[in-house]
């Protein structure tokens, strides 16, 4: 799959979020290792503790189906800024796949901008397995 489909399917996914909050929609695009893909929009919530990313989202439909590896990410967002992975988001991909790809895309006009996870975490935690 290309990064250019990646990204596509990230503004579909984008178009569902629920942002009344920020006003942002962001949506998000994981592709696993063996090619299936999923996506995922933010669900914000009053309670902001309860918000869940697009990355989250994404993620958490793959591991639901059974995946546990990622070779890329996709996420684009509202406006002319790239909107990184959180902390939390990081962490997360860090847990399944050390060595994915993120693709931070701006609605505004389409270009994207490629990180190794490596350079948008240099210190993860540990996780269960000791990697």
């Amino acid at each position: 799959m290309t990064d250019k489909r990646i990204l596509e399917m990230a503004v579909e996914a984008m178009e569902n979020s629920y942002a009344p909050y920020s006003l942002t929609k962001i949506g998000a695009t994981v592709e696993c290792d063996d090619g299936s893909v999923f996506t995922g929009c933010v669900i914000e919530n009053v309670a902001i503790g309860s918000t869940i990313c697009a990355e989250a989202a994404a993620i958490a439909a793959a591991i639901s189906a059974g995946h546990r590896g990622f070779k890329r990410i996709g996420i684009i967002a509202e406006g002319d800024v790239y909107r990184l992975p959180c902390g939390n988001c990081r962490q997360l991909l860090n847990e399944f796949s050390p060595q994915v790809e993120v693709l931070c895309a701006r609605a505004s006009d389409g270009r994207f901008v490629s990180y190794p996870l490596s350079a948008l975490l240099p210190l993860p935690l540990v996780s269960a397995s000791g990697d």
